[in-house]
């Protein structure tokens, strides 16, 4: 978004200008002046204030940020607000410029459970200045305080007349409230050292024709003090008491102030020349209703301070109590702990017995497993030994005392090396073991197989003896 600039239309130049139109509006434009930084929030300082008529809070004290950037683009930022900022439907990270444009659309926090859209919710536009111009807010006054009581203020309340014509009429703005002394808490909220004593404005009629008159405006209500804990002192209720009818008085009197305001307000919509001794004594009926009122209020400092006073003593004697009362509350915690501990070592010795019998008992039943486990090992051996001496015994050739190398079965069912048996029948036809005559060989493959599998997970010098005993007899060649 650039720098407005001059449009010419119907043959004039005309000065167009950026704003946020609020929707659904026809006024409370805010004005973006080039060059400047505009904040917006419900707070003090700031270019535009925005109190919320739906929720005080929903606005905070400084919402929003906008200014230009180098290149004179318009941007946004949200400054740290609780209900946040939002641009085109999306919520804004917080601190962090957004760059805005014609059309977009911002939305200053959410809206509530039975609202559709948020309170405040505008749109960036580009305007002529004398179309601009009738449709702005007003720019926020420094001086002014939260609680203003204008014109404008009344006449929404039930003033007959249109809302333009406020500009034709005076309008009564208040000073800043006589502050109260909140008690309970000890935090001063406003001195009322000067109310007594502040300046009453005469209004005169030609003066109220002119511009704007100022008065002391009504007095935030200071709510009656909680009382605290246990403080049930008859001192205390009557100051409390007094307190409440101070503060009954206070909203009868800024009843009566706002009626005679209204009065004065309608006789000066009915004709501005008027009955001036009428007016005079109508604004001095006022003026004695606000020095009432600062009355009141100087009487309700002074018992909001003894009413504090009273509750800080009662505050200071509860708490010489409670350490009192702590002290043997310790006692009695103590003595419970240590009964808990000596039951807690009690049931823990009676645990340490029973884990130490089990763990005897497992340590029995172990050294049997394991003597058990030694008979059954040693069992095993014994078989194994056996196993392999029969093992040994058939799987070995008779004659070499080797085991079989390329096993040859007689029809007697004895078996014997190739090699071997071969070289026993160049001597005699027979079998070397029964005596029976020869027959037939058969070469037995199973064998072969199996003293190969076997032989694998013998030690290497049983293999390298076997190998070259193969090649010796393979390279003498089998007899015929």
């Amino acid at each position: 978004m650039g720098e407005p600039g001059p449009v010419v239309a119907g043959g004039s130049a005309q000065t167009r200008t950026w704003c946020l139109q609020r929707v659904g509006m026809d006024s409370q434009w805010l004005l973006l002046e080039d060059g400047r930084e505009v904040t917006i929030g419900r707070g003090l300082g700031v270019t535009y204030q925005l109190v919320s008529k739906i929720c005080h809070r929903m606005i905070s004290r400084n919402h929003c940020v906008l200014k230009q950037n180098a290149e004179g683009q318009w941007t946004i930022m949200d400054n740290k607000s609780v209900n946040g900022v939002w641009l085109n439907k999306e919520r804004l990270v917080p601190l962090k410029f957004y760059s805005i444009h014609k059309g977009d659309h911002i939305q200053l926090g959410v809206p509530l459970e039975h609202k559709e859209h948020a309170e405040y919710e505008y749109e960036v536009a580009e305007e002529d200045w004398e179309r601009l111009y009738p449709c702005l807010a007003p720019k926020s006054d420094q001086m002014r305080t939260k609680r203003k009581f204008s014109l404008e203020r009344l006449e929404s309340s039930g003033v007959e007349g249109p809302s333009h014509s406020i500009s034709k009429i005076s309008k009564v703005s208040c000073e800043p409230e006589c502050p109260v002394k909140t008690p309970g808490k000890g935090a001063v909220t406003s001195s009322s050292s000067g109310c007594a004593d502040a300046k009453q404005t005469s209004l005169e009629p030609s003066e109220m024709v002119r511009g704007k008159q100022t008065c002391p405006g009504p007095t935030e209500v200071m709510e009656p003090p909680k009382k605290p804990k246990a403080s049930n002192s008859s001192a205390s209720q009557s100051n409390l008491e007094l307190l409440k009818m101070t503060v009954s008085r206070i909203l009868k009197v800024k009843t009566q102030m706002q009626e005679k305001l209204m009065a004065v307000l309608n006789v000066k919509r009915q004709t501005q020349k008027g009955n001036a001794k009428e007016m005079e004594k109508m604004e001095q009926e006022l003026k004695d209703l606000q020095s009432q009122l600062c009355a009141e209020q100087v009487q309700q400092q002074a018992q909001a301070e003894q009413l504090e006073k009273t509750f800080q003593e009662k505050d200071e004697h509860l708490q010489n109590l409670e350490k009192e009362q702590g002290k043997e509350h310790l006692k009695q915690q103590l003595v419970q702990t240590l009964q808990e501990y000596h039951s807690l070592m009690e049931e823990l010795n009676r645990s340490k017995k029973d884990f130490e019998a089990i763990i005897q008992a497992k340590n029995k039943e172990l050294e049997q497993t394991k003597e058990e486990k030694e008979k059954v090992q040693a069992k095993m051996e014994e078989v194994l030994s056996h196993v392999n001496d029969v093992l040994n015994n058939e799987l070995q050739c008779i004659i070499c005392s080797e085991y079989f190398i390329e096993a040859v079965t007689l029809n007697c069912a004895h078996s014997f090396c190739s090699y071997c048996i071969n070289d026993w029948m160049k001597r005699k036809a027979e079998c070397p073991i029964c005596r029976k005559d020869i027959e037939s060989k058969t070469y037995t493959l199973v064998l072969d197989n199996c003293i190969d599998k076997m032989v694998e997970n013998l030690s290497s010098e049983v293999k390298e003896r076997r190998a070259a005993l193969t090649r010796e007899r393979k390279g003498a060649g089998r007899p015929s």
